[in-house]
């Protein structure tokens, strides 16, 4: 078979929306996991209900897949302009625009239905959450920093997860939600930072843009400030030893990015690898949690 013939293959529609899903990828899955995780095991003090972690984590799972399924289907005429982004199924055309918004629904009913599992606070979030994950796209045509945005969403998985198991929304709560926003906003800066370029021709905005030449400060700085909360946290809910020794892992980690994103030697490829290091960061984190309210 030539290359051509390879090229006009088509590619299998299961494949196509295993890709579409991101399930292929599963880092951006973990990592909206991780703070749910987080919030459900520190409001139950490091045991809650079996079921109620299932229903959290195949939640988060079936958000994410809505999540990415609408992103998609904002982007796809800018995906396919973009290095990093060209190959999606919707960019590519290997999917059309109406099995996209199939599959969204699909994904956005499981996650409906999960959610009527929680009790009335959390299933009020839940969809209060909608609104942010399916405008978020929108964000980067209209808003300077739309990784703002998506932090924002990312927030929602500690009010949803927290409330799950005290029905309240208190001030440790807010702690872990601030860290969470904090922790999102530097992570997806540094994912940004690999589609600088496209970006700027494509008339596109996100944080990297928004930040410039300070991006790497910004993104230490929200590092930074991610480790103040949590420790704050740490301090309300007088958590053990264990969960200090992981933040000061955490914060190792972060600063390790931090002088990595001012080498002169960058790779475009780095920026994808140290968004992975934060699923890494964030199990570190979640394994400190459970031992320090134990």
């Amino acid at each position: 078979m030539t290359i051509a013939q390879k090229e006009q293959t088509p590619v299998p529609i299961w494949l196509a929306i295993v890709r579409l899903l991101r399930w292929d990828k599963p880092a951006g899955r973990l990592i909206l996991m991780i703070p749910a995780l987080w919030a459900v095991f520190l409001a139950a003090k490091g045991s809650p209900p079996i079921p109620l972690v299932g229903a959290i984590v195949f939640g988060t799972l079936a958000t994410s897949a809505a999540g990415c399924v609408v992103n998609d289907l904002w982007d796809r005429n800018i995906d396919s302009q973009v290095a990093r982004t060209r190959n999606r199924p919707l960019a590519e055309r290997s999917l059309s625009v109406k099995v996209g918004f199939g599959v969204a629904i699909v994904a956005l009913i499981c996650a409906w239905a999960i959610a009527s599992y929680l009790n009335p606070l959390s299933f009020w979030l839940s969809v209060a959450a909608v609104p942010v994950i399916v405008l978020y796209p929108a964000a980067k045509r209209v808003f300077p920093v739309p990784q703002l945005v998506m932090a924002v969403a990312w927030g929602f998985a500690v009010l949803i997860s927290w409330s799950s198991v005290t029905a309240s929304l208190d001030k440790a709560m807010w702690m872990l939600w601030g860290a969470t926003v904090l922790w999102a906003l530097g992570f997806d800066t540094i994912y940004a930072m690999s589609d600088r370029e496209d970006d700027r021709k494509l008339g596109v905005n996100s944080s990297a843009l928004f930040f410039g030449n300070y991006a790497p400060i910004a993104v230490a700085i929200c590092f930074a400030l991610t480790v103040l909360l949590m420790g704050w946290l740490g301090v309300t809910m007088q958590l053990n030893v264990a969960f200090w020794l992981t933040l000061g892992l955490a914060a190792l980690g972060w600063t390790w990015q931090y002088l990595r994103l001012n080498s002169p030697s960058m790779l475009s490829s780095a920026y994808g690898e140290m968004f992975r290091q934060n699923v890494w960061i964030g199990f570190i984190l979640l394994a400190g949690m459970i031992a320090g309210v134990l």
